[in-house]
Protein backbone atom coordinates (compact mmCIF):
# COMPACT_ATOMS: atom_id res chain seq x y z
CA UNK A 1 0.00 0.00 0.00
CA UNK A 2 1.39 3.38 -1.04
CA UNK A 3 0.95 6.09 1.60
CA UNK A 4 0.94 9.77 0.66
CA UNK A 5 3.60 11.65 2.64
CA UNK A 6 3.17 15.06 0.97
CA UNK A 7 1.60 16.50 4.14
CA UNK A 8 4.75 15.92 6.23
CA UNK A 9 7.24 18.62 7.22
CA UNK A 10 10.97 18.07 6.65
CA UNK A 11 11.34 17.38 10.39
CA UNK A 12 8.54 14.80 10.34
CA UNK A 13 10.12 13.06 7.34
CA UNK A 14 13.50 12.94 9.11
CA UNK A 15 11.96 11.34 12.21
CA UNK A 16 9.41 8.99 10.65
CA UNK A 17 11.30 7.86 7.56
CA UNK A 18 14.96 8.11 8.61
CA UNK A 19 14.75 7.18 12.34
CA UNK A 20 15.51 10.69 13.52
CA UNK A 21 14.85 12.02 17.01
CA UNK A 22 13.49 15.38 18.05
CA UNK A 23 15.39 17.18 20.82
CA UNK A 24 14.17 16.31 24.33
CA UNK A 25 11.52 18.63 25.84
CA UNK A 26 10.79 20.16 22.42
CA UNK A 27 7.80 18.11 21.24
CA UNK A 28 4.38 19.67 20.78
CA UNK A 29 2.66 16.74 22.53
CA UNK A 30 4.93 16.42 25.55
CA UNK A 31 2.59 18.38 27.83
CA UNK A 32 -0.71 17.33 26.18
CA UNK A 33 -3.15 16.32 28.96
CA UNK A 34 -6.54 16.20 27.21
CA UNK A 35 -8.45 12.97 26.62
CA UNK A 36 -8.03 11.59 23.13
CA UNK A 37 -6.03 9.44 20.77
CA UNK A 38 -2.51 9.74 19.42
CA UNK A 39 -2.36 8.80 15.76
CA UNK A 40 0.45 8.19 13.28
CA UNK A 41 1.25 11.47 11.55
CA UNK A 42 1.92 9.57 8.32
CA UNK A 43 -1.04 7.18 7.90
CA UNK A 44 -3.42 8.37 10.68
CA UNK A 45 -3.65 4.95 12.37
CA UNK A 46 -4.54 5.13 16.10
CA UNK A 47 -1.41 4.15 18.06
CA UNK A 48 -1.87 5.29 21.67
CA UNK A 49 -4.72 6.38 23.94
CA UNK A 50 -4.43 9.28 26.37
CA UNK A 51 -5.27 6.92 29.26
CA UNK A 52 -1.84 5.27 28.85
CA UNK A 53 0.16 8.55 28.69
CA UNK A 54 2.23 9.50 31.71
CA UNK A 55 5.03 11.89 32.67
CA UNK A 56 8.28 9.93 32.53
CA UNK A 57 10.65 12.90 32.81
CA UNK A 58 12.48 11.66 29.70
CA UNK A 59 11.65 14.69 27.55
CA UNK A 60 9.42 12.81 25.09
CA UNK A 61 5.75 11.81 25.29
CA UNK A 62 5.62 8.49 27.13
CA UNK A 63 2.98 5.78 27.22
CA UNK A 64 2.84 2.55 29.23
CA UNK A 65 0.84 0.76 26.52
CA UNK A 66 0.10 0.94 22.79
CA UNK A 67 -3.13 0.28 20.93
CA UNK A 68 -3.45 -3.48 20.47
CA UNK A 69 -1.79 -4.71 17.29
CA UNK A 70 -0.91 -1.21 16.02
CA UNK A 71 2.78 -0.94 16.94
CA UNK A 72 5.58 -3.25 15.84
CA UNK A 73 9.15 -3.52 17.11
CA UNK A 74 12.61 -4.28 15.81
CA UNK A 75 16.09 -4.30 17.31
CA UNK A 76 18.03 -1.06 16.91
CA UNK A 77 21.81 -1.35 17.36
CA UNK A 78 22.60 2.26 16.46
CA UNK A 79 24.45 4.63 18.78
CA UNK A 80 26.57 1.78 20.17
CA UNK A 81 23.74 0.23 22.18
CA UNK A 82 20.89 -2.20 21.71
CA UNK A 83 17.39 -0.74 21.96
CA UNK A 84 13.93 -1.76 20.81
CA UNK A 85 12.61 0.54 18.10
CA UNK A 86 8.85 1.03 17.77
CA UNK A 87 7.15 1.53 14.43
CA UNK A 88 3.64 2.08 13.14
CA UNK A 89 2.56 -1.41 12.12
CA UNK A 90 0.47 -0.01 9.26
CA UNK A 91 3.08 2.15 7.48
CA UNK A 92 6.40 1.24 9.19
CA UNK A 93 7.09 4.83 10.26
CA UNK A 94 9.61 5.26 13.07
CA UNK A 95 7.95 6.34 16.32
CA UNK A 96 10.69 6.04 18.93
CA UNK A 97 11.74 3.28 21.32
CA UNK A 98 10.24 1.14 24.07
CA UNK A 99 12.06 0.50 27.34
CA UNK A 100 11.28 -1.91 30.21
CA UNK A 101 11.30 0.82 32.89
CA UNK A 102 7.71 2.06 32.75
CA UNK A 103 4.93 1.96 35.32
CA UNK A 104 2.45 -0.80 36.02
CA UNK A 105 0.50 -2.50 34.65
CA UNK A 106 2.83 -3.17 31.67
CA UNK A 107 6.22 -2.00 32.95
CA UNK A 108 6.87 -0.51 29.50
CA UNK A 109 7.81 3.04 28.53
CA UNK A 110 6.98 3.80 24.93
CA UNK A 111 9.14 6.88 24.36
CA UNK A 112 7.67 8.57 21.28
CA UNK A 113 8.64 11.54 19.13
CA UNK A 114 5.87 14.17 18.95
CA UNK A 115 6.83 14.63 15.29
CA UNK A 116 5.61 11.10 14.57
CA UNK A 117 2.19 11.69 16.15
CA UNK A 118 -0.92 13.80 15.74
CA UNK A 119 -3.54 14.16 18.48
CA UNK A 120 -7.32 13.87 18.23
CA UNK A 121 -9.10 15.19 21.31
CA UNK A 122 -12.24 13.62 22.79
CA UNK A 123 -13.12 16.75 24.77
Amino acid sequence: MEINKDHLSEEQIQVTQFCGTEPPFSGKLLDEKRKGEYICTVCKEVLFDSTSKYESGSGWPSFFDAAEGKVSTRIDNSLGMTRTEILCKNCSSHLGHVFPDGPKPTGNRYCVNSLSLDFITHE
